[in-house]
């Protein structure tokens, strides 16, 4: 188990990949192309919790477009360093049916989690899926999705800050950093 000690060391061994100014300075990218793609449609916004809670506090007041906001929580990690089975906790209550949905989410790392939420998303008859997610992870296995719109690219290491964890702490490191190979 993981103590606030362990991840205390963890966040000062750790390479920091972006800081906070660069990590600023790419939501505020996504917000313009956001604004422009959804300039006078009503977007529903759903937040990826818990890792997405932090790109949604930093991206909703950059946007322009009149929206409805709502969140699901779906997970794949449960406190440890590598994926699992995919884990619904928490499924919106805003109908879809008809409407343009922009998805927002730390971290496309394989890409199944973003994959399995755009299929129940159209599966409910959203007109439109889009996704916005804060860190694209570089490697070659991803499962065939990418998101519309990426803040920042991560080589493929475990990383955690701006909403992504590392063992369900430092979601709230003042930058993007990567844990130090052993």
């Amino acid at each position: 188990m993981t103590t606030a000690l362990d991840a205390a060391k963890v966040l000062e061994e750790a390479e920091c990949l972006y800081t906070r100014e660069e990590v600023d300075s790419a939501i505020e990218r996504m917000a313009a192309a956001i604004n422009t793609e959804y300039h006078g449609l009503t977007p529903v916004v759903l937040c990826v919790m818990n890792g997405g809670v932090v790109l949604a506090g930093h991206l909703l007041p950059r946007l322009s477009p009149v929206l409805e906001f709502d969140y699901m929580h779906a997970t794949r990690y449960r406190g440890e360093t590598s994926g699992g089975e995919l884990s619904w906790k928490h499924h919106h209550e805003i109908a879809l049916n008809g409407r343009d949905v922009l998805v927002l989410d730390d971290i496309l790392d394989y890409g199944d989690t973003l994959k399995a939420i755009r299929d129940a998303c159209i599966k409910e008859g959203a007109r439109s899926f889009r996704s916005a997610v804060l860190v694209r992870k570089l490697h070659e296995t991803h499962c065939g999705i990418d998101a519309d719109y990426v803040g920042l690219d991560v080589p493929d290491r475990y990383v955690f800050g701006y909403g992504m964890d590392y063992k369900e702490f430092l979601r709230n490191a003042p930058g993007i950093y990567a844990v130090r190979e052993s």
